[in-house]
Protein backbone atom coordinates (compact mmCIF):
# COMPACT_ATOMS: atom_id res chain seq x y z
CA UNK A 1 0.00 0.00 0.00
CA UNK A 2 2.90 2.34 0.79
CA UNK A 3 4.20 1.93 -2.74
CA UNK A 4 0.86 3.04 -4.17
CA UNK A 5 0.77 6.07 -1.89
CA UNK A 6 4.30 7.03 -2.98
CA UNK A 7 3.24 6.64 -6.60
CA UNK A 8 0.20 8.84 -5.96
CA UNK A 9 2.44 11.50 -4.38
CA UNK A 10 4.72 11.38 -7.42
CA UNK A 11 1.73 11.82 -9.73
CA UNK A 12 0.45 14.81 -7.75
CA UNK A 13 3.61 16.70 -6.87
CA UNK A 14 5.64 15.59 -9.87
CA UNK A 15 2.80 16.61 -12.17
CA UNK A 16 2.65 19.98 -10.46
CA UNK A 17 6.39 20.43 -10.95
CA UNK A 18 5.95 19.62 -14.65
CA UNK A 19 3.13 22.14 -14.93
CA UNK A 20 0.29 19.66 -15.44
CA UNK A 21 -3.17 21.15 -14.80
CA UNK A 22 -4.79 20.33 -11.48
CA UNK A 23 -7.76 18.62 -13.11
CA UNK A 24 -5.45 16.35 -15.11
CA UNK A 25 -3.55 15.31 -11.96
CA UNK A 26 -6.83 14.61 -10.18
CA UNK A 27 -7.90 12.48 -13.14
CA UNK A 28 -4.67 10.47 -13.00
CA UNK A 29 -5.14 9.85 -9.28
CA UNK A 30 -8.71 8.71 -9.93
CA UNK A 31 -7.48 6.24 -12.55
CA UNK A 32 -4.84 4.92 -10.14
CA UNK A 33 -7.43 4.54 -7.38
CA UNK A 34 -9.87 2.73 -9.70
CA UNK A 35 -7.10 0.34 -10.84
CA UNK A 36 -6.17 -0.54 -7.24
CA UNK A 37 -9.83 -1.18 -6.36
CA UNK A 38 -10.21 -3.35 -9.45
CA UNK A 39 -7.20 -5.42 -8.38
CA UNK A 40 -8.57 -5.84 -4.84
CA UNK A 41 -12.06 -6.73 -5.95
CA UNK A 42 -11.27 -9.08 -8.86
CA UNK A 43 -8.14 -11.02 -7.93
CA UNK A 44 -8.31 -13.96 -5.46
CA UNK A 45 -6.97 -13.74 -1.91
CA UNK A 46 -3.25 -14.29 -1.69
CA UNK A 47 -2.54 -13.11 -5.21
CA UNK A 48 0.84 -11.36 -5.34
CA UNK A 49 -0.51 -8.23 -7.05
CA UNK A 50 -3.34 -7.98 -4.55
CA UNK A 51 -0.95 -8.40 -1.63
CA UNK A 52 1.38 -5.81 -3.13
CA UNK A 53 -1.42 -3.24 -3.22
CA UNK A 54 -2.65 -3.64 0.34
CA UNK A 55 -4.24 -7.07 0.41
CA UNK A 56 -7.76 -5.71 0.97
CA UNK A 57 -10.20 -3.22 -0.56
CA UNK A 58 -11.32 -1.94 2.88
CA UNK A 59 -8.48 0.54 3.56
CA UNK A 60 -8.72 1.91 0.03
CA UNK A 61 -12.46 2.43 0.33
CA UNK A 62 -11.90 4.17 3.66
CA UNK A 63 -9.19 6.37 2.14
CA UNK A 64 -11.43 7.19 -0.81
CA UNK A 65 -14.24 8.17 1.57
CA UNK A 66 -11.95 10.52 3.46
CA UNK A 67 -10.83 12.09 0.17
CA UNK A 68 -14.43 12.66 -0.92
CA UNK A 69 -15.35 14.28 2.40
CA UNK A 70 -12.25 16.51 2.28
CA UNK A 71 -12.95 17.56 -1.30
CA UNK A 72 -16.58 18.35 -0.51
CA UNK A 73 -15.52 20.40 2.53
CA UNK A 74 -12.98 22.34 0.46
CA UNK A 75 -15.63 23.19 -2.13
CA UNK A 76 -17.98 24.50 0.58
CA UNK A 77 -15.23 26.68 2.08
CA UNK A 78 -14.30 28.06 -1.36
CA UNK A 79 -17.92 28.89 -2.13
CA UNK A 80 -18.35 30.69 1.19
CA UNK A 81 -15.16 32.70 0.65
CA UNK A 82 -16.32 33.67 -2.83
CA UNK A 83 -19.65 34.90 -1.49
CA UNK A 84 -17.95 36.87 1.26
CA UNK A 85 -15.39 38.43 -1.10
CA UNK A 86 -16.38 42.05 -1.92
CA UNK A 87 -16.68 42.57 -5.67
CA UNK A 88 -14.90 45.91 -5.78
CA UNK A 89 -12.70 45.80 -8.83
CA UNK A 90 -13.66 47.46 -12.07
CA UNK A 91 -13.13 44.24 -14.02
CA UNK A 92 -15.92 42.45 -12.12
CA UNK A 93 -18.48 45.18 -12.75
CA UNK A 94 -20.79 45.04 -15.77
CA UNK A 95 -20.56 48.10 -17.96
CA UNK A 96 -22.50 51.05 -16.59
CA UNK A 97 -23.04 49.59 -13.13
CA UNK A 98 -21.50 50.55 -9.81
CA UNK A 99 -19.99 48.48 -7.02
CA UNK A 100 -20.81 49.26 -3.40
CA UNK A 101 -17.45 50.98 -3.07
CA UNK A 102 -18.17 53.21 -6.06
CA UNK A 103 -21.62 54.12 -4.73
CA UNK A 104 -20.05 55.15 -1.45
CA UNK A 105 -17.24 57.01 -3.21
CA UNK A 106 -19.59 59.08 -5.37
CA UNK A 107 -22.32 59.51 -2.73
CA UNK A 108 -21.80 63.30 -2.56
CA UNK A 109 -22.44 63.49 -6.29
CA UNK A 110 -25.44 61.20 -6.24
CA UNK A 111 -27.26 63.24 -3.61
CA UNK A 112 -26.94 66.39 -5.72
CA UNK A 113 -30.26 67.11 -7.42
CA UNK A 114 -28.49 68.23 -10.60
CA UNK A 115 -26.44 65.02 -10.91
CA UNK A 116 -27.97 62.04 -9.13
CA UNK A 117 -27.33 58.46 -10.15
CA UNK A 118 -28.09 59.21 -13.81
CA UNK A 119 -25.46 61.94 -13.91
CA UNK A 120 -22.87 59.74 -12.24
CA UNK A 121 -23.54 57.04 -14.79
CA UNK A 122 -22.95 59.58 -17.57
CA UNK A 123 -19.61 60.44 -15.98
CA UNK A 124 -18.65 56.78 -15.85
CA UNK A 125 -19.50 56.32 -19.52
CA UNK A 126 -17.75 59.53 -20.62
CA UNK A 127 -14.44 59.80 -22.45
CA UNK A 128 -12.48 62.99 -21.89
CA UNK A 129 -9.19 64.02 -23.51
CA UNK A 130 -6.88 66.43 -21.66
CA UNK A 131 -4.16 68.13 -23.69
CA UNK A 132 -1.23 68.80 -21.41
CA UNK A 133 -0.39 67.31 -18.02
CA UNK A 134 1.15 70.53 -16.72
CA UNK A 135 -0.19 73.44 -14.70
CA UNK A 136 -3.82 73.31 -15.86
CA UNK A 137 -3.87 69.66 -16.84
CA UNK A 138 -2.62 68.45 -13.45
CA UNK A 139 -5.61 69.60 -11.33
CA UNK A 140 -8.10 68.95 -14.12
CA UNK A 141 -6.89 65.36 -14.47
CA UNK A 142 -6.99 64.79 -10.72
CA UNK A 143 -10.54 66.04 -10.35
CA UNK A 144 -11.83 64.27 -13.46
CA UNK A 145 -10.50 60.98 -12.09
CA UNK A 146 -11.85 61.68 -8.62
CA UNK A 147 -15.25 62.63 -10.06
CA UNK A 148 -15.57 59.22 -11.68
CA UNK A 149 -15.03 59.98 -15.37
CA UNK A 150 -14.71 56.51 -16.85
CA UNK A 151 -12.07 57.09 -19.53
CA UNK A 152 -9.48 59.88 -19.43
CA UNK A 153 -6.96 60.41 -22.19
CA UNK A 154 -3.93 62.62 -21.57
CA UNK A 155 -1.46 63.71 -24.23
CA UNK A 156 1.85 65.44 -23.49
CA UNK A 157 5.41 64.98 -24.74
CA UNK A 158 7.15 66.60 -21.77
CA UNK A 159 8.87 65.03 -18.74
CA UNK A 160 8.54 66.08 -15.11
CA UNK A 161 11.03 68.79 -14.17
CA UNK A 162 11.93 70.05 -10.72
CA UNK A 163 10.57 73.51 -11.60
CA UNK A 164 7.14 71.98 -12.38
CA UNK A 165 6.52 70.84 -8.81
CA UNK A 166 5.71 74.33 -7.52
CA UNK A 167 2.30 74.13 -9.22
CA UNK A 168 1.83 70.80 -11.08
CA UNK A 169 0.69 68.92 -8.00
CA UNK A 170 -0.19 65.67 -9.75
CA UNK A 171 3.55 64.95 -10.01
CA UNK A 172 5.94 64.09 -7.16
CA UNK A 173 9.64 64.66 -6.54
CA UNK A 174 10.34 61.02 -7.33
CA UNK A 175 8.73 61.54 -10.76
CA UNK A 176 11.39 63.99 -11.97
CA UNK A 177 12.58 62.77 -15.37
CA UNK A 178 9.45 60.64 -15.92
CA UNK A 179 7.15 61.44 -18.85
CA UNK A 180 4.32 63.53 -17.46
CA UNK A 181 1.60 61.34 -18.93
CA UNK A 182 2.88 58.29 -17.04
CA UNK A 183 3.38 60.21 -13.81
CA UNK A 184 -0.17 61.56 -14.11
CA UNK A 185 -1.53 58.12 -14.97
CA UNK A 186 0.01 56.61 -11.84
CA UNK A 187 -1.39 59.38 -9.64
CA UNK A 188 -4.90 59.14 -11.11
CA UNK A 189 -5.10 55.37 -10.86
CA UNK A 190 -3.77 55.46 -7.31
CA UNK A 191 -6.54 57.93 -6.47
CA UNK A 192 -9.30 56.12 -8.36
CA UNK A 193 -8.68 52.61 -9.74
CA UNK A 194 -12.10 52.69 -11.43
CA UNK A 195 -10.91 55.28 -13.97
CA UNK A 196 -9.29 54.07 -17.19
CA UNK A 197 -6.37 56.33 -18.07
CA UNK A 198 -4.96 56.41 -21.60
CA UNK A 199 -1.54 58.12 -21.75
CA UNK A 200 -0.20 59.44 -25.06
CA UNK A 201 3.46 60.33 -24.62
CA UNK A 202 3.78 62.60 -27.63
CA UNK A 203 2.96 66.07 -28.87
CA UNK A 204 -0.44 66.75 -30.36
CA UNK A 205 0.05 67.13 -34.10
CA UNK A 206 -2.25 67.54 -37.07
CA UNK A 207 -1.70 63.96 -38.28
CA UNK A 208 -3.19 62.41 -35.12
CA UNK A 209 -5.52 65.13 -33.76
CA UNK A 210 -8.68 64.18 -35.66
CA UNK A 211 -8.45 60.47 -34.87
CA UNK A 212 -7.65 61.12 -31.22
CA UNK A 213 -10.41 63.69 -30.73
CA UNK A 214 -12.95 61.40 -32.40
CA UNK A 215 -12.41 58.83 -29.65
CA UNK A 216 -13.44 61.27 -26.91
CA UNK A 217 -16.60 63.16 -26.01
CA UNK A 218 -14.97 66.44 -25.06
CA UNK A 219 -11.57 68.07 -24.97
CA UNK A 220 -9.77 70.07 -22.27
CA UNK A 221 -6.93 72.25 -23.53
CA UNK A 222 -4.41 73.11 -20.85
CA UNK A 223 -1.46 73.85 -23.12
CA UNK A 224 0.74 76.93 -23.00
CA UNK A 225 1.48 77.45 -26.69
CA UNK A 226 -0.72 78.98 -29.36
CA UNK A 227 0.16 76.49 -32.09
CA UNK A 228 -1.42 73.64 -30.14
CA UNK A 229 -4.37 75.79 -29.05
CA UNK A 230 -5.25 76.67 -32.64
CA UNK A 231 -4.85 73.04 -33.73
CA UNK A 232 -7.08 71.82 -30.90
CA UNK A 233 -9.69 74.45 -31.79
CA UNK A 234 -9.73 73.59 -35.51
CA UNK A 235 -10.04 69.88 -34.82
CA UNK A 236 -12.73 70.25 -32.17
CA UNK A 237 -14.82 72.52 -34.42
CA UNK A 238 -14.46 70.15 -37.38
CA UNK A 239 -15.65 67.20 -35.29
CA UNK A 240 -18.32 69.11 -33.37
CA UNK A 241 -16.62 68.44 -30.03
CA UNK A 242 -16.81 70.88 -27.10
CA UNK A 243 -13.47 72.41 -26.17
CA UNK A 244 -12.78 73.68 -22.66
CA UNK A 245 -9.87 76.09 -22.83
CA UNK A 246 -7.91 77.63 -19.97
CA UNK A 247 -4.96 80.01 -19.74
CA UNK A 248 -2.73 81.45 -17.02
CA UNK A 249 -0.45 84.42 -16.48
CA UNK A 250 1.16 85.45 -13.20
CA UNK A 251 -1.85 86.01 -10.90
CA UNK A 252 -4.64 85.77 -13.45
CA UNK A 253 -6.42 82.88 -15.12
CA UNK A 254 -9.22 82.55 -17.64
CA UNK A 255 -11.39 79.80 -19.04
CA UNK A 256 -14.21 79.32 -21.51
CA UNK A 257 -16.11 76.60 -23.36
CA UNK A 258 -15.88 76.78 -27.14
CA UNK A 259 -18.54 74.78 -28.97
CA UNK A 260 -19.90 76.52 -32.08
CA UNK A 261 -22.06 73.49 -32.94
CA UNK A 262 -24.16 74.37 -29.89
CA UNK A 263 -23.87 78.14 -30.31
CA UNK A 264 -21.22 80.66 -29.40
CA UNK A 265 -17.77 81.35 -30.80
CA UNK A 266 -14.71 79.20 -31.25
CA UNK A 267 -11.29 79.99 -29.84
CA UNK A 268 -10.11 81.67 -33.04
CA UNK A 269 -13.12 83.98 -33.05
CA UNK A 270 -11.73 85.50 -29.85
CA UNK A 271 -8.05 85.21 -30.66
CA UNK A 272 -7.80 85.56 -34.46
CA UNK A 273 -4.01 85.57 -34.41
CA UNK A 274 -1.28 84.49 -32.06
CA UNK A 275 0.26 87.46 -30.27
CA UNK A 276 3.66 88.69 -31.33
CA UNK A 277 6.64 87.15 -29.54
CA UNK A 278 7.07 88.67 -26.10
CA UNK A 279 3.50 89.97 -25.77
CA UNK A 280 2.22 86.76 -24.16
CA UNK A 281 5.17 85.35 -22.19
CA UNK A 282 4.99 81.80 -20.88
CA UNK A 283 4.78 80.93 -17.19
CA UNK A 284 8.50 80.21 -17.15
CA UNK A 285 9.17 83.73 -18.44
CA UNK A 286 6.55 85.76 -16.59
CA UNK A 287 6.05 83.55 -13.54
CA UNK A 288 2.83 82.20 -12.02
CA UNK A 289 1.61 81.88 -8.44
CA UNK A 290 1.56 78.18 -7.54
CA UNK A 291 -2.10 77.66 -6.53
CA UNK A 292 -3.50 79.58 -9.53
CA UNK A 293 -3.35 76.60 -11.96
CA UNK A 294 -5.19 74.56 -9.33
CA UNK A 295 -8.00 77.11 -9.19
CA UNK A 296 -8.45 77.39 -12.96
CA UNK A 297 -7.79 73.69 -13.66
CA UNK A 298 -10.43 72.72 -11.10
CA UNK A 299 -12.86 75.13 -12.78
CA UNK A 300 -12.16 73.41 -16.09
CA UNK A 301 -13.02 70.07 -14.48
CA UNK A 302 -16.28 71.57 -13.18
CA UNK A 303 -17.19 72.68 -16.70
CA UNK A 304 -16.42 69.17 -17.96
CA UNK A 305 -18.71 67.61 -15.36
CA UNK A 306 -21.51 70.02 -16.31
CA UNK A 307 -21.07 69.33 -20.02
CA UNK A 308 -21.18 65.57 -19.48
CA UNK A 309 -24.16 65.53 -17.14
CA UNK A 310 -26.16 68.47 -18.50
CA UNK A 311 -26.13 70.20 -15.12
CA UNK A 312 -26.33 73.97 -14.86
CA UNK A 313 -25.06 76.40 -17.49
CA UNK A 314 -21.61 75.99 -18.98
CA UNK A 315 -19.33 78.86 -20.00
CA UNK A 316 -20.29 78.62 -23.65
CA UNK A 317 -20.11 82.12 -25.11
CA UNK A 318 -18.68 83.47 -21.86
CA UNK A 319 -15.18 83.83 -20.48
CA UNK A 320 -14.55 83.68 -16.77
CA UNK A 321 -11.53 85.67 -15.57
CA UNK A 322 -10.09 85.13 -12.11
CA UNK A 323 -7.71 87.62 -10.55
CA UNK A 324 -5.93 85.90 -7.70
CA UNK A 325 -3.97 88.94 -6.59
CA UNK A 326 -7.09 90.94 -5.71
CA UNK A 327 -9.51 88.05 -5.22
CA UNK A 328 -11.86 89.12 -8.00
CA UNK A 329 -13.74 87.28 -10.71
CA UNK A 330 -15.55 88.70 -13.70
CA UNK A 331 -17.32 87.22 -16.67
CA UNK A 332 -17.36 88.73 -20.12
CA UNK A 333 -19.60 87.86 -23.04
CA UNK A 334 -17.92 86.48 -26.16
CA UNK A 335 -19.23 86.92 -29.69
CA UNK A 336 -18.64 84.76 -32.73
CA UNK A 337 -17.28 86.22 -35.95
CA UNK A 338 -19.00 85.53 -39.24
CA UNK A 339 -15.64 85.80 -41.02
CA UNK A 340 -13.89 83.33 -38.72
CA UNK A 341 -11.93 80.94 -40.94
CA UNK A 342 -12.60 78.05 -38.57
CA UNK A 343 -16.26 78.26 -37.55
CA UNK A 344 -17.75 81.16 -39.58
CA UNK A 345 -19.51 78.84 -42.00
CA UNK A 346 -21.09 76.93 -39.12
CA UNK A 347 -22.81 79.95 -37.57
CA UNK A 348 -26.54 80.36 -37.96
CA UNK A 349 -26.34 84.12 -38.23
Amino acid sequence: MLRILILAALVWWGGRFLGLPRNLRLGLLAVLFAAVLAVQLTLPDGHALREGTGGSAAPWLLLGGFALVAGFYARIVTALKTRAQPQDTQMTQPAGTFSETELDRYARHIVLRELGGAGQKKLKNAKVLVIGAGGLGAPALQYLAAAGVGTIGVIDDDVVDNANLQRQVIHRDKDIGTPKVFSAQAAMQAQNPYAEVRPYNRRLTADIAAELFAEHDLILDGTDNFETRYLANRTAVALGKPLISGALSQWEGQLSVFHPAEGGPCYQCIFPEAPAPGLAPSCSEAGVIGPLPGVVGAMMAVEAVKLITGAGAVLRGDMLIYDGLFGETRKIRLASRADCPVCGSNQNS
